[in-house]
């Protein structure tokens, strides 16, 4: 691979790889009062458009990403320690086409295949009791006021498609975990939910023909004010704010300090008893000189049982 070509892939790799996933991150009701010895399966299909914003000196302009994602998750809700508790696996199906003009030329990359897998665990600390069937219902309906707080961490595994002679891929090749804690406050039909995370970069070793690429830590706060009309009928507006995840190179500090802000709405509606639609559109936008500003929509199913 020539040098001008492997500059503007590096280059994509390190200002795109991040926000797709901070834009995931703002998912609203994740502290939600689930009632336990419940499944959960859901289904999504999410687009993704993003534009890159280079450097000068580097030669690149017009930095562009489409991404489309197939994505199911089941969530396993169960007492521990007398606190609800849950366990939650993502996977993910993704294509996308990386594209951008090097030196006037016009340069591009496509991509299909699994991405990396996410475990989650969680529990509510205060608030939420373990409960089901008709104990749950009726402490529902008879819960105006609510606080609940609870912690958890997700892994992120090195499970996805991953090829070591190539700069862009979906899989990372490396573990990431985020401990997170939340805050969940209902009044009324109104509630607001405030979760703080920090992604851990475990180093991939193996990173384009065996070089060692690490990442500083990421920090994330996002933040939502939800409306429930109605059981089951309910509409969310988020907000978001990451900094940190500077990558290094075989000891080399790279110039892609993630610094950004993200939004989201979110609405959701039962069909039936159990099954319910959830569509929502999530932006981000970089306050750095260099990044990407990407837009993303999801529409999805899920049920229970």
């Amino acid at each position: 691979m020539n040098t001008p070509i492997r500059r503007f892939l590096f280059i994509l790799l390190f200002l795109f790889f991040s926000c797709p996933a901070f834009a995931e991150e703002l998912e609203p009701r994740r502290w939600s009062h689930l009632p336990i010895d419940t499944n959960f399966l859901g289904t999504a299909y999410a687009f993704t458009e993003a534009d890159i914003g280079f450097d000068p000196v580097l030669k690149i302009e017009d930095g562009q990403v489409e991404l489309r994602t197939w994505g199911a998750k089941y969530i396993r809700t169960f007492s521990l320690f007398d606190k609800s508790a849950r366990v939650s696996f993502l996977q993910a199906y993704q294509e996308g086409r990386w594209s951008g003009l090097l030196d006037g030329a016009p340069k591009s990359v496509r991509r299909s295949g699994w991405t990396d897998s996410v475990l989650r665990f969680a529990i509510n600390l205060y608030g939420a009791p373990p409960l089901q069937g008709k104990d749950y219902a009726a402490y529902r309906a008879a819960k105006k006021v609510e606080t609940i707080v609870g912690a958890g961490v997700s892994v992120q595994l090195p499970t996805g498609d991953y090829m070591n002679d190539k700069l862009i891929n979906l899989g990372t090749n490396r573990f990431t975990f985020r401990p997170q804690i939340g805050l969940m406050h209902t009044r009324g039909k109104w509630s607001t939910e405030t979760t703080g995370m920090i992604a851990l970069y475990m180093e991939n070793d193996d990173f384009f023909n065996g070089n060692k690429l690490e990442q500083n830590p990421l920090y994330i706060i996002h933040s939502h004010l939800i409306y429930n009309f109605r059981p089951g009928i309910w509409a969310g507006a988020s907000a978001g704010y990451n900094y940190g995840g500077r990558s290094t190179l075989n000891g080399t500090e790279k110039n892609d300090l993630k610094q950004n802000l993200a939004w989201a709405i979110s609405f959701g509606f039962p069909l039936s008893r159990h099954l319910a639609v959830k569509a929502a559109y999530a932006g981000t936008r970089t306050q750095e000189s260099t990044g990407v500003d990407s837009d993303t929509f999801v529409i999805g199913i899920s049920s229970f049982w």
